[in-house]
């Protein structure tokens, strides 16, 4: 019996002793890819029937499995969207999952549950949601985006029951030709049908062009989807006018912010969101410009009873908690077994409170809108469009995809950088997308020198 809690010692002692000197670690390098079979061969075999022990299994992922891994808290980390958890946030992730908290319902996580729920109001306040408003925290914006979707559907064939009116032949959502692919992909599991509406010039959507939508499609519509922040641009569509379409026509109002939507706790970006509390639901990843780890969406719904109405699942051992009206997160998406794992975000708000957070966020933006003209000063590379918030997508004249390529794998292969190759309108360009308070104006500027 001693030499099985004597082991269990060793390795859990091995395991926080790596993880201290990583989350401590202040020159943890980019890192990159490797081919599958270099990667086979390095790695070898771990599985098998009698193990390989603690130590080599660590020694295993600290020296061959984590450097081919690209390290996404790096400060030079600039592709898609980035993930940069506050040194808080990432230590209490190892609490959670030592804690054995489980936080699909409040029966079983009562005291996980409260915290959460705290965070959500928090960011409900900050959006402009009713006192009322409630949700839960989920994989990531792909699920949230379809829990709330889901939602709007059942929604609107309550009502459409409740009136006592046929359903129509295909339920539709209406979205941004630019929208976030989740939420075609959303479509394709409901089987709905996607009206893309083309934004303006500048990549917003407007409550013009979704006029003519709704007036085209009719009760057939049962949401129409605005993005606060696109992965690609960064671009906030004008949701006040979209929003105040909802005194005409009758439909879900669903804001996509899985990016963007944290921008509001920024006095430098708050006014771009007005009419985003008229919202029947929002979403925002914290792990993306809110400082938690992989992996946290949050879901929040004007009216949390529609999340409710829709998601709950029924079973005979699920009575003892849907035969209540206590707050299980269970019932609000498209889900059941749940990490409670919106509790890195609560212990982060907790430790460095709110203001912190709105300086760093402020800190992306104004960095953007520097390299940014950083971009317009230099001959031979030219914005897309002008930043809204932290991504800026610019391009090199005269360079093809291939250029873009090899200038983007020559970067990570000197560790120099991690700025991947996009396009837009079949035009090749690049981005960065900046949400790490780390990165600085000058490391962005030698990258642009290397161009």
């Amino acid at each position: 019996m001693h030499a099985v809690s004597d082991e269990n010692t060793r390795l859990v002692d091995l395991v926080l002793d790596y993880s201290r000197r990583r989350i401590l670690a202040s020159d943890t390098p980019l890192d990159k890819p490797i081919p599958e079979l270099e990667l086979g061969r390095l790695a070898g075999t771990s599985v098998h029937e009698y193990g390989i022990g603690a130590a080599r299994a660590l020694s295993l992922f600290e020296h061959v499995l984590a450097p081919a891994c690209i390290t996404t808290d790096h400060p030079q980390y600039l592709s898609f969207i980035p993930t940069a958890p506050t040194k808080a946030a990432i230590a209490f992730d190892l609490v959670v999952s030592a804690s054995a908290v489980y936080g699909g319902s409040w029966l079983e996580g009562a005291g996980a549950v409260h915290a959460e729920n705290e965070v959500l109001a928090w960011l409900a306040n900050e959006f402009g949601l009713p006192t009322t408003a409630g949700g839960v925290f989920v994989q990531g914006g792909t699920l949230g985006n379809l829990s709330a979707l889901v939602a709007a559907r059942e929604h609107a064939r309550h009502v459409q029951h409740a009136s006592g009116t046929d359903a129509p032949a295909r339920w539709k959502v209406v979205c941004s030709a630019e929208a976030h692919s989740s939420i075609a992909s959303a479509a394709r599991v409901m089987d709905v049908e996607v009206v893309p509406v083309a934004p303006g010039a500048d990549g917003m959507l407007r409550g013009d062009a979704v006029r003519a939508a709704l007036d085209e499609h009719g009760a057939s519509v049962f949401a129409v989807v605005a993005t606060a922040g696109s992965t690609n641009f960064g671009i906030v569509d004008d949701l006040a006018s979209i929003a105040a379409l909802k005194q005409e026509f009758d439909f879900w109002l669903h804001v996509d912010g899985a990016y963007g939507l944290a921008a509001m706790l920024s006095p430098l970006a708050r006014a771009r969101f007005a009419g985003v509390e008229h919202a029947d639901s929002v979403i925002v990843d914290p792990h993306k410009w809110l400082f938690a780890p992989f992996d946290a969406c949050a879901l929040i719904y004007r009216d949390p009873e529609t999340g409710r109405r829709a998601h709950t699942q029924h079973a005979e051992y699920l009575d003892t908690l849907t035969e209540t009206s206590e707050w299980s997160p269970s019932d609000y998406a498209a889900h059941l077994t749940r990490r409670a794992r919106g509790l890195p975000l609560w212990f982060s708000l907790a430790t460095y409170g709110g203001a912190a957070y709105r300086d760093a966020i402020s800190s992306s933006i104004q960095l953007a809108a520097d390299i940014a003209h950083e971009i317009e000063s230099r001959d031979g590379l030219r914005l897309v469009r002008d930043p809204q918030l932290s991504v800026v997508v610019f391009e090199r004249d005269g360079w093809s995809k291939a250029e873009y390529d090899a200038w983007s794998a020559r970067l990570l292969d000197e560790q120099r950088a991690f700025v991947t190759p996009s396009s837009h309108a079949g035009r090749p360009n690049t981005r960065f997308a900046i949400v790490n308070p780390t990165t600085t104006f000058d490391q962005l500027v030698g990258i642009l020198d290397t161009m």
